[in-house]
Parts: C-alpha cells; structure tokens; sequence
C-alpha cells in the first residue's frame, strides 16, 4: 500500500520480550534490554521492563523472543515519481522493499526518469520536484530522502545554492552526467559540501548509458563524502585499486546488491583490517538493468557475514547505524531520541542456524515478523522474506 506522508502520531508504544536487541551502533550492536518505548514517533526508553514506564500504552507489542532492529537504511536507489520504476515497469517496489526490513532509502539521482533534463534549469527543477513529492508521499511508509541532483558541466557556485535553500541534500552519482573529470568534480563538491549537500561518486565502469568509467584517481581527486558502489555498479576496479580507495580515501564506503560481489567481499574485510569499519555503508543500488530487490539489503547482510565471515551483529550495523551517522539521519540506532523505526526478526523457519545470529552467519536471510516506522506498525508477517519462525503479536490498542 502507498502512503501519503503521515500526519498521525504513534501515541506511546510499548514493545516487550525483546529476546534480542541490536542497537545499530558498531561500537556495541548488542543492548542488554528486553523493553523499547516510543511517544509520537521518537524512542523515549530503552532498557529492562521494570525500569522503564510501561503503563497505559495506546499500542503494546510483545515480541515473543524475536530480535529488533533498527529499521535498515538502504544507501544507494534510483527512484523516479510515486512507488513505479521505468527501468523494470514496475509498481510498488518501496513498499515491497519495506517488506525487506528497510524503512528509509537515500537516492543517488533519479537518473531513470524518462526523458531526464540535463540542462542545469532542467535538473534543479527536477531535483527540487522529487525532494517535494517523496515529502508528501511515503509508499508503505518508507521515509525516501529524494530530490538527487546529476551535476553537469556548466553548473557554478549559486546552482547548489539555490537547491540547498530549496531543500534538497543530495548530489546523485557524480560520472552520471557530463561532469567526469577529477578535477571538475572536486570544485562542485566543495561548492555543495559548503551549501550543506552531501556528495556521492558513481565508482567503476559505465552502468547505463552515458555514464563512463570512474577510476580510483578520479575518486580520490574529487573527494566526494561516499564511495559510491565501491564494488562496481555493476562492473568493478580491480581489487587493487578498491583496497587502495579504503586506504587513502577517509570516506564512506558503499557496498552495494547491484555490484561485484568478490569485490564486495574484499572491500568489507580491507575495511576491518584497516580498523574503520564505521565507514561501511550497504546499498542495492537499485532499481537497475538486473531488476528490484525487495530483499537487497538482507542479502548482502547474510552475504558479508557468511562470506567475508563478520559477526552478524557487526554487518546489521553496515545496514543502519553506520549510514545513519555517515548521513546524519536520526534513525538507525536505537537510543531515546532516535526515530522509532524497527524490523522484528527471527531465524527463518528450518534454517540451519541454532539462533539468528547463527542463521545470517550461515547465509540463510532471516525472517521478517514486523515492520514499524515512527512507531506504526507498516506490515505484520512480511510476503517477501522466508517465515520466521516466531512473530511479535499486537497484544493491546487503544
């Protein structure tokens, strides 16, 4: 179901038998709590039930043992208008994803618009519309911070200007559009980094049409404040090359579905042998030439943990608090204050996998019980995962 952008409030929530808490922080990903409560959207407590106000919820949910998490931050989409995609012809891909766990995406240039302006009038029209239009409109709930600009050559200091002050974040992949050269792109990314606009470099061979190679001296050269897709979108650098960008570049790296998954692998464990593993961020960087993936951001989780063999725990926090803080989100960490947006998930029926944890280290994905963003239950038992094997229930509504 596609929403517009809610008005209502959540009221007070109260979620107990917690039997796994992960809090997003790779500091410490795991919370002795078993209790969260939520006032209008924003997490209020966090802890054990007897040290927390618990009484009078207008919606209490017992999580019958299963794991929250904070709700997944996809990094890198291409979305165009509403939940419908041209690149596939597809109809409500966001809210099918929310069925993955994911309750925020980040657009990196809604580049498959047809017809897509190019002309700087053009682009910043288009950038301010779709920043405006995901603002009134969040298919299945899922906050999608949209309105991604592609920069082209000719574009001056007064451009990224006018689009802070219109509202709009984001820079979408910089080699998308005309502007390919290191140098070029370094001066609009200081420009937009000084208008408070965050900045994302397209990294690797060409993915559509008009875009080219971005090599690793073009990325360092420009200085954009995420890798974008370090292992390729599709097509990679080499191996090399993606463990000398981690080296001497300080800034995010993005993992993304839609690249080379030997390379993803590689990148995650140069990231942790270089003791930075706050810097990496997931993405599916999707809707692409190879589909929609519902479950992109899951995948890559049970991918990295069992591939590259990083605890669970440590590759959930890829997924949330790391991009929550890389992009100065207030969701993805649970901790009062936080947006109250949760995936409740359990070992997927028959796994392999004695616990969850277990389960995702083995590969398996787990199962989606509950969805909630701001505090609102946005799906139950999801269509997409595997079925868990134990749900939350809604125990009492006002």
């Amino acid at each position: 179901m596609a929403d517009a952008a809610s008005t209502g409030k959540s009221g007070k929530v109260v979620i107990r038998n917690i039997g796994l808490l992960l809090s997003g922080d790779i500091d410490k990903p795991i919370l002795d709590a078993d209790t969260i409560v939520v006032r209008d959207g924003v997490i209020v407590g966090v802890g054990k039930e007897a040290d927390l106000d618990t009484d009078e919820p207008d919606l209490a949910v017992d999580a019958r043992g299963t794991c929250v998490a904070p709700g997944l931050i996809d990094s890198h989409v291409h979305p165009v208008f509403g939940d419908w995609t041209p690149r596939q012809s597809q109809l409500g891909w966001i809210d099918s994803t929310m069925h993955g766990g994911v309750t925020t995406m980040i657009s990196a240039g809604e580049v498959h618009l047809p017809g897509r302006p190019r002309d700087i009038v053009g682009l910043k029209a288009l950038a301010i519309t779709a920043q405006r239009a995901f603002d009134n409109f969040r298919p299945g709930g899922v906050k999608m911070l949209a309105g991604a600009p592609v920069i082209e050559k000719g574009m001056v200091e007064s451009d990224f200007r006018e689009l802070a002050e219109a509202g709009v974040g984001l820079l979408g992949e910089i080699g998308l559009g005309s502007v390919k050269g290191g140098t070029e792109a370094a001066t609009m990314v200081k420009w937009a980094r000084a208008h408070g606009i965050q900045s994302t470099i397209h990294t690797g061979g060409p993915s559509i049409p008009g875009s080219g190679l971005i090599d690793k001296d073009v990325v360092l050269e420009a200085d954009a404040d995420i890798i974008g897709h370090i292992n390729g979108g599709h097509t990679a650098l080499p191996e090399a090359h993606v463990c000398e960008l981690c080296e001497k570049s300080s800034r995010a790296i993005e993992i993304v579905h839609n690249g080379n998954e030997r390379i993803a692998i590689a990148a995650a464990k140069m990231a942790l042998q270089l003791k930075c593993p706050h810097r990496v961020i997931l993405g599916t960087d999707g809707p692409a030439g190879s589909g929609v993936q519902p479950l992109g951001i899951l995948r890559m989780i049970a991918m990295l943990s069992s591939l590259a063999n990083i605890p669970a725990e440590l590759v959930l926090c890829f997924a949330t608090g790391n991009t929550a803080r890389i992009r100065n989100l207030n969701c993805g960490l649970i901790e009062a204050g936080r947006d109250a947006d949760f995936v409740f998930m359990d070992r997927a029926q028959h796994s392999a996998g004695a616990t969850l944890l277990d389960s995702i280290q083995l590969g398996d994905l787990p199962g989606v019980g509950m969805v909630m963003i701001d505090g609102i239950v946005r799906c139950g038992r999801s269509r997409n995962t595997p079925p868990a094997t134990e749900v939350p229930v809604v125990v009492g509504a006002h």
